[in-house]
């Protein structure tokens, strides 16, 4: 019985190491597609654009992937305890990745309709800054979350407001190309709703990062707890 009863625990630990190892998997993908959608946006690449379209189906294939998985653990060893909050913890995580690649997505198809249009680089400037924000919040989520740093996790929530920050200076420049010339609308609003979808994947960044506190502490991460952290720094 002992060597039955290892085994089987044994077998626990695997999936759980498989399950978390899959939402590393996911995080990649999802960074790249980041990253893909920005650059087919800002060289109006036509092909890569169509790629990070495609390999969202991939991470839509992730995450049910991962609920499954999750699902089949709850269903057949009754987890508690850290972790049944590590399933659950996945499971949210695994739904927040799959919209930050719906916003990836939405970036690409956008460059599609930028093509043709001749835009200064300058009105791609903002955006480019805005994406390397976003994305270094994404990756700093995904640490927080694999090595259970409660600490990055509050850091990704308090640095949220900077990129809500940014999307406001980029909606008011964007907004003066606009008035100073109604030949630059078109792609203009095209870039507006760019600059929207990079704020819904701060967002998402910091949901995973409310995640990941809760992974680690059992706690949700109250904005209390967060002024807290911010009042530490600064002394």
């Amino acid at each position: 019985m002992p060597a039955t009863k290892d085994h089987i625990v044994t077998s626990y630990s695997d999936e759980l190491v498989a399950l978390a190892q899959a939402i590393a998997e996911m995080g990649g993908m999802v960074e790249v597609a980041i990253e893909n959608g920005t650059k087919s946006l800002l060289k109006l690449d036509r092909e890569l654009a169509d790629l990070t379209i495609l390999a969202d189906q991939r991470i839509d294939d992730m995450q049910r992937r991962i609920d499954d998985m999750s699902v089949s653990m709850i269903a057949r060893r009754q987890p508690m305890a850290s972790d049944l909050r590590a399933i659950i913890t996945a499971i949210h995580v695994a739904q927040d990745l799959e919209r930050v690649g719906d916003m990836a997505k939405q970036l690409a198809r956008r460059s599609l309709k930028l093509e043709g249009m001749n835009l200064q680089p300058t009105f791609y400037n903002g955006v480019k800054n805005m994406t390397a924000l976003v994305l270094g919040q994404i990756k700093t989520a995904l640490d927080a979350y694999s090595n259970r740093d409660a600490a990055a996790a509050i850091q990704v929530c308090n640095r949220d407001n900077e990129v809500d920050a940014m999307h406001t200076s980029l909606f008011r420049e964007l907004l003066t190309y606009m008035m100073e010339d109604p030949r630059n609308i078109t792609a203009c609003t095209q870039l507006l709703f760019c600059a929207k979808s990079l704020e819904r994947i701060g967002d998402h960044a910091t949901n995973i990062a409310e995640r990941a506190y809760y992974l680690q502490t059992g706690k949700q991460l109250s904005p209390d707890v967060q002024e807290f952290h911010r009042t530490q720094i600064k002394a």
